[in-house]
C-alpha cells in the first residue's frame, strides 16, 4: 500500500525542485513561448551540461516540455500557471523589496538625526566613531 504525501511536503518538494537561479532563468526566458537549447544557452551563459541537467529536472517535474523540430531542440512551459507563479514571485519580492528600502530609509535617518555614520562595511549598520584625541593627549 503505498502512502500518499501530505500536500504541504509536496509543495515544499515543488518549491525545492523551483529552487535553483537556472531553472528560474529558464522557466523566465519560456514566457514568452518556446525557446531553444541554443538561444537558452547563449541568454544563461552555462555550460551546456549544467543547462542539460536543469533542463533535464524541469522536464521530469512535468513543469517545461521539449519540442524537436529537426535537430533544434526548444522547450516551452507545459502550462500557463508557471508563468502566474512566476509573476507571482515578483509581486511577493517588489513587496518584500519595498519594506526593506523604507526601514532601510528610515534607518539612515535615524543615523543621520543621532550623528552615527554608516558603516561602510554593511549597508543599513552604523559604528560609532570614537572622539578624537585631544593635542595633549596625543603628546603635542
Amino acid at each position: 500500500m503505498t502512502r500518499q504525501v501530505p500536500l504541504y511536503q509536496a509543495k515544499a518538494e515543488f518549491f525545492r525542485m523551483l529552487g535553483h537561479p537556472v531553472r528560474i532563468r529558464v522557466l523566465e526566458l519560456l514566457q514568452s513561448g518556446p525557446v531553444s537549447v541554443r538561444d537558452l544557452l547563449s541568454e544563461i551563459e552555462i555550460e551546456p551540461s549544467n543547462l542539460s541537467q536543469q533542463l533535464a529536472v524541469l522536464r521530469r517535474s512535468g513543469i517545461v516540455v521539449s519540442i524537436r523540430e529537426g535537430s533544434t531542440v526548444s522547450y516551452a512551459l507545459a502550462g500557463g500557471d508557471v508563468a502566474e507563479l512566476l509573476r507571482a514571485a515578483r509581486r511577493i519580492l517588489t513587496e518584500l523589496l519595498a519594506g526593506q528600502t523604507e526601514l532601510l530609509a528610515e534607518l539612515r535617518q535615524a543615523d543621520r538625526d543621532t550623528g552615527l555614520a554608516p558603516d561602510p562595511r554593511e549597508p543599513g549598520l552604523v559604528v560609532t566613531r570614537p572622539a578624537r584625541a585631544s593635542s595633549a593627549v596625543r603628546g603635542h
